[in-house]
């Protein structure tokens, strides 16, 4: 009885050179994270069209908002609200509010990269995430001027790689691209996820936020807000980097959804990416 082949594992060579491509990329991310804003995104009017959609819904939402702070203190032991350093416009730092969604655990060792499996969530705390409940104190932050509806997301002040010359973003392109973030994260090896999110995930999604904030206009930022609280998402372009980039000799572990080919064919055909990648070029196109 003949046994099947088992499967040729990729060289060290192949990998090294993956890695590289996906280095170059990320050193030329500071030229990709806002080349130039567009008129409406240095516009006063932008400020303003935040206040008038914040304003009117905040009160709306307040019961929404007691109840998911009355649901995180009775499921877990903690403060309500998660507060964390972010870098927002010109360099200047502010504290972002988030409802908290995690566990305190004090002595286990932190990740540096979250996924759905490596962090001790709360009873509610992955539903929070999923549906991005979480994210809803941040209107605050917009009234204060911190942050702006549409726009980057604010990093850790070890992500930053430039100071950013607009507000950041509760969402924003890059936000929808990878609405699904975690739990597609979970799915590669452990031993790659580091290397794989600050070479591959965070260059894409610099550009993608880059591309977005030099042609966004009213009906663009518009759009975005829609799409973001109707749930309308497209994780094609993170499947395409699952399977394409460097991790693509674990193919078979990583395309655990039946349509993963079809994923990364629709994510080719984005208009965040200058041309079609193909297996091997997956992380430089990007």
């Amino acid at each position: 009885m003949n046994r099947p082949a088992p499967r040729p594992a990729h060289s060290t060579m192949e990998w090294t050179a993956r890695s590289s491509a996906a280095r170059n990329f990320a050193l030329a991310a500071p030229y990709l994270v806002l080349r130039r804003l567009s008129p409406w995104s240095r516009s006063g009017f932008k400020r303003l069209f935040d206040c008038a959609c914040v304003l009117p819904v905040l009160p709306l939402l307040l019961p929404l908002l007691l109840a998911i702070a009355l649901a995180v203190r009775l499921t877990s032991p903690g403060p309500v609200l998660f507060l964390q350093k972010r870098m927002g416009h010109q360099g200047r730092a502010f504290t972002i509010i988030k409802f908290r969604t995690m566990l305190i655990v004090r002595d286990k060792k932190h990740d540096p990269v979250t996924t759905a499996g490596n962090r001790n969530f709360t009873l509610i705390g992955l539903f929070l995430r999923r549906w991005k409940l979480d994210e809803l104190p941040q209107l605050f932050n917009v009234l204060a001027g911190h942050m702006t509806l549409v726009g980057p997301r604010p990093k850790l002040p070890e992500h930053m790689i430039s100071d950013l010359p607009c507000r950041p973003g509760i969402t924003g392109a890059a936000t929808i691209a990878f609405a699904c973030e975690e739990e597609i994260l979970d799915r590669v090896p452990r031993h790659h996820l580091e290397s794989f999110f600050h070479t591959v995930v965070l260059p894409a999604k610099r550009r993608l936020d880059a591309e977005y904030m030099e042609r966004a206009t009213f009906l663009s930022d518009l759009t975005l807000i829609v799409d973001s609280v109707l749930r309308r998402w497209d994780s094609s372009l993170m499947e395409s980097l699952l399977l394409d980039g460097a991790f693509a000799q674990d193919r078979a572990l990583l395309s655990r959804a039946p349509d993963a080919e079809a994923s990364s064919a629709r994510a080719r055909k984005l208009p965040y990416m200058d041309r079609p990648a193909s297996a091997g070029q997956g992380v430089a196109a990007l």
